[in-house]
């Protein structure tokens, strides 16, 4: 509004100018005329000119300003449409996220359907170099109690050893302390698997019977003794085989089926 009031003042200022000019022509002699004439066209016409260029230069600009108000709107409902979609798309996700674990939920339960199990997933993981446990959101008001075995779609987890009435913790099978009894796929004798201080993603085999052929690639099982471990439940596969002077000193690493790293949901079977 400021600008093209602006604008029409300069108008007015000129024609004001022009009229005056007519004026004076008209009282002037013709003789004098065609000289006068030429003078104030010299004198006026540059004059003119600047009022004219500036005036269009104020209308351009009030144009410019303008289109930048338009600009200044549209963008500001862009970025309200772009926080709307970026709320809904963070919905979808969540809701993506939820139908991943239901769907692997029944997975797990159609794999086990023997066992008589509870879902849970993990809410806190608790890894260091001395002890490797999970916390998952189920407890006491579940069923839950100490000793239960904890799976996962690939494998053995680990036996709950706490709980309270909303959550339990889990001592996952490469905690340091963790001890369990197994069998090779390739053999009934026993072995027992333990985690190391040294990695805690490996298992290392200790006790193996003299007699015993390891072979790297086999897979090896939870052998039910101990009171703890369902019989028959993937622990992982023999990674390396390490022998010694004396065959009763050997030892074998394997490498756990369950991915400790990335581990979302479990069940606890339930003895």
């Amino acid at each position: 509004m400021n600008k093209n009031k602006q604008s029409n003042i300069l108008g007015g200022i000129i024609t004001l100018i022009i009229l005056i000019l007519l004026l004076f022509l008209t009282n002037v002699k013709n003789d004098k005329l065609s000289y006068i004439e030429s003078v104030v066209n010299s004198i006026v016409t540059p004059i003119q000119r600047v009022f004219v260029d500036l005036k269009n230069k104020i209308q351009k600009n009030s144009a410019y300003f303008s289109d930048i108000e338009t600009l200044q709107n549209e963008n500001k409902e862009l970025r309200e449409k772009n926080s709307e979609l970026e709320t809904q798309l963070r919905e979808l996700e969540s809701i993506k996220a939820d139908n991943a674990i239901l769907q692997e939920y029944m997975n797990l339960t159609q794999k086990y359907a023997d066992y008589n199990v509870i879902p849970a997933y993990v809410i806190n993981r608790d890894v260091s170099n001395f002890s490797s446990n999970l916390v998952i959101n189920v407890g006491k008001k579940d069923g839950v109690q100490p000793n239960m075995t904890v799976i996962a779609d690939k494998g053995v987890v680990g036996h709950i050893i706490s709980v309270t009435e909303n959550t339990a913790k889990v001592q996952v099978i490469v905690d340091s302390a963790s001890t369990v009894s197994c069998n090779i796929s390739t053999t009934e004798q026993s072995i027992i698997c333990k985690g190391t201080l040294e990695n805690n993603q490996i298992l290392r085999v200790s006790y193996i019977p003299p007699d015993a052929e390891l072979i790297q690639g086999d897979n090896v099982y939870t052998s039910g003794l101990g009171g703890i471990y369902r019989k028959g439940i993937l622990i992982g596969t023999i990674d390396g085989i390490i022998t010694t002077r004396n065959v009763t000193d050997r030892y074998a690493t394997i490498k756990p089926a369950v991915d400790f790293s990335n581990i979302d949901t479990v069940l606890v079977i339930n003895n």
